[in-house]
C-alpha cells in the first residue's frame, strides 16, 4: 500500500470551541498517540483527509513542522447526517511494526442454485500485519458453496505477512437456506375455517 502524504499543523487550543473553530477553518482536529509518547493534537485539511480515507487501514504520511509521522487511522468520528468529518484519532507506527487492522472481505463467485443467501458474520476480518504492508482487502470465493456451509476464519487465505487476530474457528460467512413462504390456497383455507 502506498503512503498518502498530508501536512499537519499543531494545535494548541482545545475543547469544543476550538475544535469547531478548526471545522470552520475546512480542517479536522486529530490526535497522534502511541509508542508511549505524549499525544499530538493536530489539524489536516479536510478535503485531503476525506480523501486518504477512502482507503482502507490507510498508511499515512503527516509532514508536521518539518518533520513527518507515519501513521494509521484508528478511529474515524463523522458527522451522522452529512457525514462529514468530525475527529480522527491517529496511531503512530514504525516500518518493520505490527499492528492489528480490520480487512474488508470481499466475495467472489456464484452460490449454489436452489436461491440461497449469504449472510457476512464478520464484515471485517480482524488481522496482524506489518504497518507498512498492511493490504486493502481479503477475497473470498463462494463459488458452488450450498445450504448450512460455512466460511471459518482459518479458511481464508491470507497475504503473505499477516496472521489471523481473530479465532481460526470463527464463522466468517454463511450460506443460509431461503425462506420458502406459504402458498396463498392453504392461507385461505386456513381463514374459512
Amino acid at each position: 500500500m502506498a503512503e498518502i502524504k498530508l501536512a499537519a499543523e499543531l494545535r494548541t487550543n482545545f475543547g469544543k470551541g476550538a475544535a469547531r473553530q478548526t471545522r470552520r477553518e475546512a480542517k479536522v482536529p486529530a490526535v497522534i498517540y502511541g509508542h508511549g509518547a505524549e499525544p499530538k493534537h493536530v489539524a489536516v485539511d479536510s478535503h485531503a483527509l476525506m480523501m486518504a480515507l477512502k482507503t482502507p487501514n490507510a498508511l499515512i504520511r503527516l509532514e508536521l513542522d518539518g518533520k513527518s509521522e507515519l501513521v494509521i487511522p484508528k478511529a474515524v468520528q463523522r458527522e451522522a447526517i452529512r457525514k462529514f468529518l468530525v475527529h480522527v484519532d491517529f496511531l503512530a507506527v514504525k516500518k518493520g511494526e505490527k499492528v492489528n487492522v480490520e480487512l474488508p472481505i470481499h466475495t467472489e463467485g456464484e452460490l449454489a442454485p436452489g436461491g440461497n443467501l449469504l449472510e457476512h458474520v464478520l464484515n471485517t476480518l480482524p488481522v496482524e500485519a506489518e504497518a507498512t504492508h498492511i493490504p486493502e482487502s481479503v477475497t473470498v470465493s463462494v463459488a458452488g458453496l450450498d445450504a448450512g456451509a460455512s466460511v471459518l476464519a482459518k479458511d481464508i487465505t491470507l497475504p503473505a505477512g499477516t496472521t489471523l487476530a481473530v479465532e481460526e474457528d470463527a464463522v466468517v460467512l454463511q450460506v443460509l437456506a431461503a425462506q420458502a413462504e406459504a402458498p396463498a390456497e392453504e392461507a385461505a383455507e386456513g381463514d374459512e375455517a
